[in-house]
Order: structure tokens, then sequence, then C-alpha cells
């Protein structure tokens, strides 16, 4: 009888000593089963993205379109940020449209690095030019194409805005 009695105060001295968490059990089972289920709910959306987009890049061959790209072109220490060229495209931009009481020297510096910034952002987007083949009129036209295909691309610039023009006062 003695081993049956030790077992008994062993089992009771147990019973008393986890009493306090099973009374915080009862009372926090609620929560434990919200974060369960939430737990729950958000590995089954991740999975479901995951195959998500495993089937989205089956469906368009993502590998094959990206087989030939060059990552290392990227990471080279001379290639600008495609923001500070059009920052500069926009700063040189004001300053070319306001040109009034400036030089020709001057006016004419700003035409070329404002050419050499669409020529850098012509690069970044692999975009086809001819600004460095073209002079005059013609240089002027590519300009304008140039900047059409820049804000087609979502890079606005002040001097390709299409607004309304000014009527002309004469008549």
């Amino acid at each position: 009888m003695g081993a049956g009695s030790a077992l008994t105060l062993a089992l009771a001295f147990l019973a008393v000593a986890c009493l306090p968490a099973v009374i915080a059990l009862c009372f926090c089972f609620d929560e434990i089963v919200d974060r369960a289920a939430c737990g729950w709910a958000e590995w089954r959306e991740r999975r479901r993205e995951r195959r998500t987009i495993a089937r989205l890049d089956r469906a368009v061959e993502a590998d094959a379109l990206t087989r030939d790209v060059d990552l290392t072109e990227l990471d080279r220490a001379d290639r600008q940020p495609l923001e500070l060229i059009a920052a500069d495209l926009r700063r040189l931009g004001r300053h070319r449209l306001a040109a009034g009481g400036r030089s020709v020297v001057w006016h004419g510096s700003v035409i070329d690095a404002y050419d050499d910034r669409l020529r850098a952002a012509c690069r970044a987007l692999d975009l086809a030019e001819h600004l460095g083949e073209l002079a005059g009129v013609d240089r002027e036209i590519e300009r304008v194409r140039v900047e059409g295909l820049l804000v087609e691309m979502g890079l606005p610039l002040p001097a390709a805005r299409a607004g309304p023009r000014p009527r002309d006062r004469r008549a």
C-alpha cells in the first residue's frame, strides 16, 4: 500500500502545481485558438501565393524571358540611377525653356547637356535615339521624338508636357 499512496500523493502535488496553468489555459483558450487559426490562415495564404506565382512563371515562361539578361550590366560603377537622370533632365529642361537674357553660348551648352542626359535616359531604358548623329532642325525633331518616348515610358519632362498653347494676340 505504501507505493500506491506515494503515487497518489505525487499526483496530488502535480495537480496542485499545474492548477494555475490549467486555470490560465481556460481563461486564454479563445486567444490560443484564435492565434492558431490566424497562423493556419496565413500559412495557407502564403502557400496559395507561392503556387500562383509558380503558375504565372510557367505561363509566361519567365525563365526564357530572363535567360539572356546580363545582370552585371546593372552593377556597373559608372551607371547612374534613372532618378538622377530624370532630375537632371527636369532641371536642364527648365533652364532650356527659360533661356531669356542668357548668352547664346550658355544656351547652346545647356542644350548639349540636355541632349546628353536624354541619351543617358535612352540608354537606361534601352530606347533608340540619334541625337549625336544629327544637327540643326533634324536634331530638334529627334529631341522632340525622344522626349515623347520618355514621356510614354513614364518619365515626365517639362518640355514635353502637353497643354493649352497661348493664343496669338496679333490677330
